[in-house]
């Protein structure tokens, strides 16, 4: 009878052992695109800074692929917040889905040991 048990255990362990991995590597991932994004909006909060320092008569240009197209300073400061906004959104979503992922974790682990205690009970 304690045959069945432990295959019963040795699966339910298997499972969540490749739930943990993957759920650490999308963990992962998704720290490494927080990163980025924030390093973006950073990037385009000093670029707003240092724009609005500059006089409106100002000739700016904005780089698109291996050429320059001559901007306007409201035009270019639109795309930097724009650039911002977005970046802020797709932070909260993968906070939101970086929780969500720790939670189901969690869960699984929680799973198993009652499953271990309904087990030792018996």
């Amino acid at each position: 009878m304690a045959a069945p048990v432990d295959l019963e255990l040795k699966k339910a362990f298997a499972e969540l052992q490749a739930k943990m991995i993957d759920t650490q590597q999308k963990v992962k991932l998704a720290d490494l695109q927080i990163e980025q994004l924030s390093r973006m909006k950073k990037h385009a909060n000093l670029t707003h800074v240092e724009i609005t320092s500059l006089p409106d008569s100002t000739r700016m240009y904005e780089g698109v692929g291996r050429m320059f197209i001559l901007q306007s300073k409201d035009e270019i400061n639109n795309q930097l917040l724009e650039k911002r906004k977005t970046a802020d959104d797709k932070i909260k979503e993968l906070e939101q889905k970086k929780t969500y992922l720790e939670r189901s974790v969690k869960e699984a682990e929680d799973n198993i040991r009652e499953t271990l205690m309904s087990r030792r009970a018996q």
